[in-house]
């Protein structure tokens, strides 16, 4: 069984899920500012009962491998690690939203850092990629803030609302150094 993931970052705290944070979500993801850069999976307008649903499938994984974005007690954002199965079983995709009132505090670059950092620690991959949508240049700051690099930009490859947009591709990689240190 899962001991619980918990890093306090000062700004924030990055934790697992609770169900108990249903409202607290529906309420952040219900925004229109945050839900236009989310995957079509999320739905808009998102409601308690949405929220209840995601909990009580990611509060039920094992490995957890979605966390919550806590400030002040409060669940304000997620972090999710997807693991990939087969050869890519080293590697893993990680998605993440925050509150709208949080934007722009470093909070989303150091939950995706210490999230990083745990996929690679303890669940055995050694490559974590994201995609995001070009338009989100705050997206793509937070990425390379948490240490990732663009490795390319995917041409007319998603469409959200029926637009056709591109994608951009950033990877953390996890290399061993001379000496077994990383």
């Amino acid at each position: 069984m899962n001991a619980g993931f918990s890093a306090d970052l000062g700004i924030c705290r990055v934790r697992d899920l609770a169900l108990t944070d249903a409202a607290s979500i529906a309420r952040y993801v219900n925004d229109r500012r945050v839900s236009i850069n989310l995957r079509d999976r999320v739905p808009y307008p998102y409601t308690l009962e949405d929220a209840e649903r995601f909990l009580s499938i990611v509060c039920a994984g094992e490995p957890r491998t979605v966390f919550g974005i806590e400030v002040d007690g409060e669940a304000v954002g997620c972090v999710g690690i997807e693991l990939n199965e087969d050869i890519e079983r080293v590697t893993a995709k990680i998605g993440y939203w925050l509150a709208h009132a949080y934007w722009g505090r470093g909070i989303m670059a150091a939950a995706v850092r210490v999230v990083t950092k745990h996929a690679i620690d303890s669940m055995g991959v050694c490559r974590v990629h994201a995609f995001v949508f070009a338009r989100n240049a705050a997206s793509a700051r937070v990425l390379e803030k948490a240490g990732y690099v663009l490795e390319g930009r995917l041409r007319r490859s998603v469409i959200k609302e029926g637009e056709i947009l591109d994608e951009l591709l950033y990877a953390y990689v996890d290399e061993p150094v001379p000496g077994g240190a990383r």
